[in-house]
C-alpha cells in the first residue's frame, strides 16, 4: 500500500514541489519514497512496504528499456499468475512485487491490461515516447484517485487531494455545487469534488491524457445476471470463493490482523483468516458496543483480541484531523471509531482484513428488505400502488407518505442509498440560495436507475449502492482512516471472483423469510458459531445524539454554527434552531447537525487553518 502524487508539465522548482506533495501524504508510505522528474511529467511515490521489503520494490518502476514509468497504489492479487504469463512473452522482471506486473501488462495488452487485474488499485503510467499519461482505478473504487485540471490543460493527480495544496497551479476554491447532495447523502456524491475543478476518477474507469486533452473511459460495469440453481451448491461455491479470496488477500511479508465486530461479515473473514490478532472498538453506551461479542468469538477461535473504548473528548479532539485525512467532508459517524480502530491496529500489525462490501454484494441492509406492512400492502395491484405514490411524491412529508412511496415497488421513488440525512427540500431551506442550485441527490441517482432499469427492485438498489454509496462512503473512509495511520486495509468480499459468483446468485437466496444476506449467513454457519452467523446487523453506531445534549459538546458545535464562515453557506438561524431543538429534546436532529458540523470542520481546516495559496 502506498501513496502517489504528481503532475504533468514543466514548472519552476519542479523537484521541490513534487517532494512537498509527497510529504503531504507520507502517512500513506512512511518506509521510503521515490520520484521521476522530466520536462513532461513528475511522478512521486511514498511506500508502505508489504510485499518484497527490499528496495527493489520501491517505485517508480520501469519497463526493460525505461520508456514507461509507473507509480501505483494498491495490491494485485493475481500478480504471480500474470508474472508467469508475461515472462512467457519475454518480459523481464527485476523484483518480486505485484507492482511490476502492471507496467509489463500495459506493454503487452495496452489499456485493456486493467481487465486482467484482480485487486485494488489506482496507478499512473507515463509514456516517455509520446509524453502521454495513462491512469486507472479498480472496479469497486477501493483505492482513491483524484485529478485537478489546470487552465493550461496540465493535470495534477494523486491519492489524496491535500497533496495538491503544494502545487502552485492548484487554485483552492470550494465547489458549492457539492453541498446540496451532500446534506442528503452525508458524502461527496458528484464526480467533481468539494474542490472546484478537482475530480474523482470513478471506479472501473481509465484516464488517458496527452497534449492537454483528457479522455476518460469506462472499462467495467456490474452485470447482475441471476442464474437459478440449488442453494447448497451455491453455498458450497460461495464457501470456496471466499476461502480463496481470503487466501490471496492475506499474502504479505508483514504481520496481518483482522478488524472484528460482533457481526457476521467480519466474523466470517476472521474465521477464514485465523490471524494472530483481532481489533475492536466501542463506546460505553447501551447498544453502542460490540467489543464483548468480538472478544468472545476471538476466544472461541483462540485469537488474541485487542479492544478500546472511545469517549467523546477523544472523538471531538480528533475530528479535525479525521476530516483533514478524509479530504472531503464525510459525516458518516463511523469515520470516528474507524479512526481509532486503525490507530489501535497499527500498534500491532501493518495489514488488516475487514468485512466491507458484504452488505452490498449479498443484500444485507434493512433498506433492501420490505417490512411486513409493506409486504401486505404490495398485495394490492401494482398500478394502484404506483398511482398513489405519484400523488404523494411531490407533497411535503406527512405520516404515511414514506410508506406509500416504499410500497410502490419503484425503488427510485424512495431509495437514494443507505444514508438519508436531509430531505432535499429541507436541505435547500438551510442552505444559502447559491449553494442550493446544483443537482439533487435524486437527480444524481436517476442516471444509475436508468442503467439498472431492467433489474428487479432490490437489485436496482444494490446497483445504485455499488455506484454511489460504496465508493463514496464505505470504501473512502476505509482507505482514508486506515492510511492516516499507515495501515493497509484489505476487503476480501470486494474481490473480482467473489463478485462474479454473487452476480449469479438468485435474489431468493439473498433475501428470504429467514432474513437478509441469507446465503452468506448460511455459508458462515459452516465456519463460525450460529449466534454470530445469524446475528442481526448493528453497524458501527456512534452516540452522537447523547453527546450533543451535553453542554460541553453543544457549545463546541454552536461555535461552528455561529461563525462568520458558516454564514457563507448556511442560514445560521435555521441551523442554530436544529441544534437548539436537539439540546432541548424537542427533536432528534443529531445526524443533520453532525452533517453540517462535519462540513464546517472540514472547511475551517482546509480554508481557514491552512495557508491560502
Amino acid at each position: 500500500m502506498c501513496g502517489i502524487a504528481g503532475f504533468t508539465g514543466e514548472i519552476e522548482n519542479q523537484k521541490q514541489i513534487l517532494e512537498n506533495m509527497m510529504a503531504r501524504i507520507i502517512h500513506r508510505g512512511p518506509d521510503m519514497g521515490g520520484e521521476y522528474i522530466s520536462g513532461g511529467a513528475s511522478l512521486g511515490f511514498r511506500r508502505l512496504s508489504i510485499i518484497d521489503l527490499s528496495e527493489n520494490g520501491c517505485q517508480p518502476l520501469y519497463n526493460e528499456n525505461k520508456d514507461l514509468v509507473l507509480v501505483f497504489n494498491g495490491e494485485i492479487y493475481n500478480f504471480e499468475t500474470l508474472r508467469e504469463e508475461l515472462k512467457s512473452f519475454g518480459h523481464v522482471f527485476v523484483s518480486k512485487t505485484d507492482s511490476e506486473v502492471i507496467i509489463h501488462s500495459y506493454e503487452q495488452w495496452g489499456r485493456d491490461c486493467v481487465k486482467r487485474l484482480r485487486g485494488m488499485f489506482a496507478f499512473v503510467i507515463w509514456d516517455t515516447k509520446d509524453n502521454s499519461l495513462f491512469a486507472a482505478r479498480d472496479i469497486f473504487g477501493i483505492k482513491p484517485f483524484y485529478y485537478h485540471k489546470q487552465k493550461n490543460g496540465d493535470l495534477i493527480f494523486g491519492s489524496e487531494i491535500k497533496s495538491f495544496l503544494e502545487h502552485p497551479g492548484f487554485m483552492k476554491k470550494v465547489n458549492k455545487d457539492a453541498l446540496l447532495p451532500y446534506l442528503t447523502l452525508q458524502y461527496s456524491a458528484t464526480e467533481e469534488t468539494f474542490f472546484e475543478n478537482t475530480y474523482k476518477l470513478l471506479p472501473g474507469h481509465t484516464l488517458f491524457w496527452k497534449d492537454g486533452k483528457t479522455d476518460i473511459q469506462k472499462y467495467h460495469d456490474f452485470k447482475f445476471e441471476q442464474k437459478d440453481g440449488d442453494l447448497e451448491e451455491y453455498t458450497d461455491k460461495l464457501c470456496d470463493v471466499i476461502n480463496d479470496s481470503v487466501k490471496v488477500h492475506r499474502i504479505s511479508d508483514v504481520p496481518v490482523g483482522g478488524f472484528l465486530s460482533g457481526g457476521v461479515d467480519s466474523s466470517y473473514i476472521t474465521a477464514e483468516l485465523m490471524p494472530d490478532k483481532t481489533f475492536s472498538v466501542g463506546f460505553k453506551f447501551d447498544n453502542f458496543d460490540e467489543t464483548d461479542d468480538a472478544k468472545e468469538l476471538s476466544d472461541i477461535l483462540k485469537i488474541q483480541n485487542y479492544k478500546k473504548y472511545i469517549d467523546a473528548d477523544e472523538c471531538f479532539e480528533a475530528f479535525s484531523d479525521i476530516q483533514y485525512h478524509m479530504d472531503e467532508p464525510q459525516s458518516n459517524p463511523s469515520c470516528v471509531p474507524l479512526w481509532f480502530l486503525a490507530k489501535l491496529a497499527k500498534e500491532h500489525v501493518t495489514v488488516v482484513l475487514s468485512g466491507e462490501g458484504a452488505d452490498e454484494i449479498f443484500a444485507g441492509y434493512d433498506w433492501y428488505c420490505d417490512t411486513p406492512e409493506v409486504v401486505k400492502f404490495k398485495k394490492l395491484p401494482a398500478a394502484l400502488r404506483r398511482f398513489l405514490a405519484s400523488i404523494v411524491k411531490p407533497l411535503p412529508e406527512f405520516k404515511g407518505r414514506s410508506f406509500l412511496l416504499r410500497s410502490s415497488g419503484v425503488a427510485e421513488n424512495y431509495f437514494l442509498g443507505q444514508a438519508f440525512v436531509f430531505p432535499e427540500k429541507e436541505a435547500k431551506r438551510v442552505l444559502k440560495p447559491d449553494c442550493a442550485k446544483s443537482d439533487s441527490a435524486s437527480k444524481l441517482a436517476h442516471k444509475f436507475y436508468l442503467e439498472a432499469k431492467e433489474l428487479d427492485e432490490v437489485t436496482q438498489k444494490q446497483y445504485l449502492d455499488f455506484q454511489m454509496w460504496l465508493p463514496g462512503d464505505i470504501l473512502l473512509k476505509a482507505d482514508k482512516m486506515s492510511m492516516a495511520h499507515s495501515l493497509e486495509l484489505r476487503v476480501p468480499y470486494l474481490d473480482k471472483e467473489v463478485m462474479a459468483l454473487a452476480e449469479q446468485i438468485p435474489l431468493k437466496y439473498k433475501i428470504c423469510d429467514k432474513g437478509s444476506k441469507y446465503i452468506l449467513r448460511h455459508a458462515a454457519d459452516k465456519k463460525i458459531p450460529k449466534d454470530w452467523a445469524f446475528r442481526k446487523k448493528k453497524g458501527f453506531p456512534v452516540p452522537i445524539r447523547m453527546w450533543l445534549k451535553e453542554e460541553k459538546y453543544y457549545n463546541i458545535v454552536k461555535e461552528y454554527f455561529a461563525s462568520d464562515y458558516a454564514e457563507e453557506f448556511f442560514d445560521r438561524k435555521a441551523i442554530m434552531k436544529l441544534l437548539d431543538d436537539l439540546y432541548r429534546t424537542k427533536a432528534n436532529n443529531g445526524r443533520k447537525i453532525w452533517t453540517i458540523f462535519t462540513f464546517l470542520v472540514w472547511y475551517k481546516r482546509f480554508f481557514i487553518d491552512e495557508k491560502s495559496n
